[in-house]
């Protein structure tokens, strides 16, 4: 039977395909798809594991005290009979060979369908028996990830390496940042998950992977089954699980007609971004690896206004990367750009992006009721000095192979901007010491607290440019947890106070003679292209796939006739449709409604 499952739409389009269950545990469950070479040495890996739980076993009943209860050598009797079962273990073999899942995902997702069938049990006894089989599973669990890691797959793999000629869309309770960089390059063509805001770390890695994608659909994990046949309508925020054919064929027609406006707006790539009387914009890439480099220029791109240098941490249980890691990252970015600007932001670690392994002054983090509040972005990197120094050598020394901006997060007062300050002076005179060539860097601070755009004559003091994150700017002027589907509706980039930070920001900017761009969600968003253009943006840095989209609204705007609007979308009680019908009039007069005292 069809069923529709509402969240909200986070990524736009429409994806087709099989549904591939990320189970909840008790356990950290690495999810990868191994390289179908090393099938064999996967499996290898859960039979000793379930091996070594069973020889385990074995010493628990032989070891129990002679006045033991009956009912303990019954108990284990029954968990030796689960884990030699067929359903379990015959099954996680299965999702190996057929999906090549590592096998810590394989038997977890194994436990989420045997625990559906327990659920659905009448008899009251046999259903409770679904503790013992999730006992059973965090034991084998824990002993798999004793031994050797999984093996990446190489990255170039497809969804046909994966199970078969069907897409496959990925469905979870949450999906962790963690698992997030390991899929970033892999096979899925969409995502669903129970929780999330539309600037949550899935939904933005979901846009930059230019997939359709659907947060915050609550139980969509719980009516999703392995396999289960499903629609994503990223547009509308809709999932349909088991859609008829006729519905199946018209977002199969959909899914045809977005693909012909892509080779359409392909065509833009090289086209430069000038508007139609001669103002010239920047529309410069975010991006999250080196080898994201060469899709920036591949979609037309003229710098990197954003490179997110905290994937570069992420996935190394605790082992940070070290000075030569990072040079050698930065680097190949800065030459695969090929002389123009790359800017990349020191660590930004926190809220939704959590290092494993975090040392005693981190864990302070991770006490706080709220991450977005607590030790993250420089707050982290000042609390861990050689951590940040290790970080900003190697930021100036990639600097000698082409240009740097360095860009620093989350700064919110003048201790916080000396801080910074004193280790570059530091770094600096470390590198002179040591006899180490670099470069000069420009140096910017990032507006995302309230606090930092209303005090920007302290910040253009001391900095080179700004670039307004507009995604944490949002939360913390409106005082929502972005990632929260609770609070998602309340995240509002159309808000009035939001658009006031914005325009000020961008005009004492410019007043005092410095580069200042936008390089949050809105960059990338066309419905706000010429509402920025307005309040004197001209460079935008957004993900590549969303550059020709908001291209083509720059080539088309005017930013003289655009003057107008500016003031009649701040002056109302509600911009957006204030900004929609100005531009369907031409930005001709509009009455605006007074705000309300």
């Amino acid at each position: 039977m069809s069923i529709q499952i509402f969240g909200l739409p986070v990524s736009r389009g429409v994806a087709i395909g099989r549904a591939v269950l990320i189970a909840s545990s008790r356990v950290d469950v690495p999810h990868v798809f191994i390289d179908p070479a090393r099938t064999e040495e996967e499996i290898a890996r859960l039979l000793t594991a379930r091996d070594v739980v069973a020889t385990e076993f074995d010493a628990l009943k032989r070891d129990l005290p002679a006045d033991a209860p009956a009912e303990l050598a019954a108990i284990l009797d029954v968990h030796q009979m689960l884990l030699q079962d067929e359903a379990l273990v015959g099954a996680a073999l299965d999702w190996i060979r057929q999906r090549h899942y590592n096998a810590e995902w394989a038997l977890s997702a194994q436990l989420e369908v045997l625990a559906r069938q327990f659920d659905e049990m009448e008899d009251a006894y046999i259903r409770e028996r679904k503790v013992d089989l999730e006992q059973v599973v965090e034991r084998m669990l824990r002993s798999i990830g004793r031994g050797s890691p999984s093996p990446m797959p190489d990255p170039g793999q497809n969804a046909r390496d994966f199970g078969g000629d069907e897409p496959l869309i990925l469905v979870a309770s949450d999906i962790a940042p963690a698992d997030m960089v390991s899929f970033k390059r892999s096979v899925f063509c969409g995502f669903v998950t129970d929780v999330g805001g539309k600037t949550s770390h899935t939904a933005i890695v979901a846009r930059s992977m230019d997939i359709p994608a659907v947060v915050g659909a609550r139980q969509a994990s719980g009516l999703i089954r392995q396999d289960d046949c499903i629609i994503i309508d990223g547009d509308a925020g809709l999932v349909i699980v088991d859609p008829s054919p006729i519905v199946l064929e018209e977002y199969r027609f959909r899914q045809r007609q977005a693909e012909l406006e892509r080779g359409r707006l392909a065509r833009l790539r090289h086209t430069p971004a000038v508007t139609l009387d001669g103002e010239r914009i920047e529309l410069l890439a975010n991006i999250e690896m080196p080898e994201d480099s060469p899709g920036a220029l591949e979609a037309g791109a003229v710098g990197v206004g954003l490179f997110r240098s905290e994937f570069l941490f992420m996935n190394r249980a605790g082992n940070l990367p070290d000075e030569e890691e990072q040079y050698d990252a930065y680097r190949r970015a800065v030459e695969a750009m090929k002389g123009l600007p790359v800017t990349i932001r020191t660590v930004d670690i926190g809220a939704d992006k959590p290092l494993e392994g975090m040392s005693s002054s981190e864990l302070r983090h991770e006490s706080v009721l709220n991450p977005a509040l607590g030790l993250r972005a420089i707050r982290w990197s000042l609390s861990e000095p050689s951590m940040f120094r290790r970080q900003l050598r190697a930021l100036f020394r990639a600097a000698v192979h082409g240009p740097v901006k360095i860009l620093i997060p989350m700064l919110a007062s003048q201790r916080e901007i000396r801080q910074t300050l004193e280790n570059i002076a530091h770094v600096q005179r470390q590198l002179t010491d040591a006899g180490k060539p670099f470069g000069q860097c420009e140096l910017g601070a990032m507006i995302e607290v309230p606090a930092a755009a209303l005090t920007m004559p302290i910040f253009l003091r001391h900095f080179d440019f700004v670039s307004i994150g507009t995604n944490d700017l949002i939360q913390y002027t409106l005082a929502i947890d972005r990632a929260d589907e609770a609070v998602a509706h309340l995240y509002d980039p159309w808000h009035p106070a939001v658009l006031q930070l914005l325009h000020t920001t961008i005009a004492q900017a410019r007043a005092a003679g410095k580069g200042v761009s936008v390089c949050g969600e809105m960059a990338g968003d066309p419905a706000f292209t010429e509402l920025l253009l307005s309040m004197g943006l001209r460079s935008f840095s957004m993900h590549p796939t969303q550059i020709a989209s908001v291209k083509q609204r720059v080539l088309r705007a005017d930013t003289r006739r655009l003057a107008p609007l500016l003031d009649q979308v701040l002056s109302c009680e509600d911009p957006e449709a204030a900004c929609t019908q100005a531009l369907l009039t031409g930005a001709a007069a509009i009455a605006p409604k007074p705000m309300a005292a």
